[in-house]
């Protein structure tokens, strides 16, 4: 066997072996989120329901807000206006007299405007696939699979979603979080995502991602410690051993 071969050969050897560690990781991954998330997730109120209506409504007011804020809000509106009919027919003042509580006035906007276009445009059926849901007004590719995965998994009808929570947590675990974020980026997480709900559970998945990073793999002073994913974390295995003291993850009060 000449020196080319056997160079061939043990890339395609080492090539293997690393597509195995990763679907190890993986399945390692999905199996510690589920389980991780059926017994720390949050109790949210749009979690208590598939009607993608409701779910529609939760993701537009949760867009660059935090959770404390949008639940009462979002229990306010859904008692005024609770079907996606009645949204149509009412309004816009008094639709953004609830909404622009929440700042980013054009949620009240995009609100009516895919109220309208589902009621008046499609017979009040909801959009149940990814680009009739991009079609509607104010809804991007986060959104578009938020509401399949939330609202029509049991259809089999579900998608990946990337927003800044899974791009740290995917990206942290991964080895992704010193990329730059630019399109091969998120190509690369995007593609990951995609892969990770292929392993099926797509709704404990895709909210188990955002628990975990809301919760636990927080932006600053992430609570590693805790984290159902240490065996794997790639950022847990790197970095973590760099920073001391521990009290950077558990601030020490009253001391």
């Amino acid at each position: 066997m000449t020196s080319q071969k056997k160079a061939q050969k043990s890339l395609k050897k080492r090539v293997s072996f690393l597509n195995d560690i990763q679907s190890q990781r993986l399945a390692f991954f999905v199996k510690a989120l589920v389980e991780w998330f059926v017994q720390n997730g949050r109790d949210l109120p749009w979690r208590r329901t598939r009607d993608p209506y409701k779910i529609l409504v939760s993701e537009i007011m949760l867009q660059q807000t935090n959770v404390e804020i949008v639940v009462p809000i979002y229990n306010k509106f859904l008692q005024q206006f609770p079907t996606i009919q009645r949204l149509a027919h009412s309004p816009l003042k008094e639709i953004k007299e609830i909404t622009d509580q929440l700042g980013y006035k054009r949620r009240g906007e995009y609100l009516h405007e895919i109220a309208k276009q589902i009621t008046f445009e499609r017979n009040g059926q909801f959009p149940s696939n990814l680009d009739d849901l991009l079609s509607l007004k104010g809804i991007g590719r986060y959104t578009a699979g938020a509401i399949l995965s939330f609202a029509f998994e049991k259809e089999d009808r579900t998608a990946a979603i990337v927003d800044v929570n899974v791009e740290r947590v995917l990206g942290r675990i991964f080895g992704l979080w010193k990329w730059e974020k630019n399109v091969i980026f998120e190509k690369e997480i995007w593609k990951l995502s995609e892969t990770i709900i292929s392993k099926g559970n797509v709704w404990f998945i895709n909210q188990g991602i955002l628990d975990l990073g809301a919760i636990v793999c927080t932006a600053q002073k992430p609570k590693c410690p805790l984290c159902p994913m240490t065996e794997i974390c790639m950022y847990y295995e790197t970095e973590v051993p760099k920073i001391a003291p521990l009290d950077l993850f558990f601030p020490l009060e009253n001391q």
